[in-house]
């Protein structure tokens, strides 16, 4: 049975606990810019399409950024900063299973980084983004546009990975909902201020943590890693060979 004294101890233990909070750096630079520049991409590639094929060009070149910029954080989930990489903040189907009961009780797990849920929400949003984005470099609208990889394909095979890639928007809008749905109850249920981290970098956290904040960004390497990804997309790019009913859509 709880009693008094413990609740007043539990009390006090969270209180110490609150009062060494303190602000430490967790998402570096490089992160953080993926971040904000895919968010970008994501509503630029939807306004181009809105507007209409006179816009296609547009909306390819947002097309190249998403794929440049999930490159980039699939090979920063490798040899990025602490917690940007993937092996430190996927987790297995038990832990994720427990976090989420934890999460329905009203009582979540805190985690420095990424949670379970988070986790394999960003591993979604990567699979789909990269292969939205790839399938549209090798689709067509039948009317006056084609990708610029079309030529590597029939014209059957354009089409089916064209509908792949209208297919896929829907569920990139529904993970997109529900990301935004777990921002907010994490703000406003249990004061986590997400948005706040990932434009700062810095997260409040208990000092016995500490040791898990980042010194270095390691900006330099991730400089490094998108002119290397951006050039060799460049190069695919420009070396495809032309579509062989490219005078369909002129």
């Amino acid at each position: 049975m709880t009693t008094i004294e413990d609740l007043s101890e539990s009390q006090s233990v969270a209180e110490r606990e609150e009062a060494q909070a303190e602000d430490h750096r967790v998402w570096d630079l490089p992160v953080r810019l993926f971040h904000w520049t895919l968010v970008a991409a994501i509503v630029a590639a939807y306004i181009t399409n809105r507007l209409g094929v006179s816009y296609f060009r547009y909306h390819v070149w947002c097309g190249y950024a998403v794929i440049v910029l999930v490159s980039f954080r699939i090979i920063w989930g490798l040899v990025g900063t602490r917690h940007a990489l993937f092996r430190n903040f996927v987790r297995g189907p038990v832990e994720t299973f427990r976090y989420g009961t934890r999460l329905i009780g009203g009582r979540p797990a805190h985690y420095v980084g990424h949670n379970p849920l988070g986790a394999w929400m960003v591993l979604a949003f990567l699979a789909a983004l990269g292969l939205q984005a790839a399938t549209g470099l090798f689709g067509n609208d039948e009317i006056f546009n084609s990708g610029p990889l079309y030529g590597y394909v029939s014209k059957q095979a354009s089409l089916a990975l064209t509908s792949l890639h209208k297919k896929l928007f829907y569920w990139i809008a529904a993970f997109i909902a529900v990301h935004v749905a777990a921002v907010l109850a994490h703000h406003f249920l249990w004061r986590e201020k997400l948005v706040h981290a990932m434009i700062t970098g810095r997260k409040t956290i208990n000092g016995s943590l500490a040791a898990e904040s980042i010194r270095s960004s390691r900006s330099w390497l991730a400089a490094i890693l998108v002119l290397a990804l951006a050039g060799g997309l460049s190069y695919v790019v420009t070396h495809a060979p032309p579509a062989e009913d490219e005078s369909t859509f002129q």
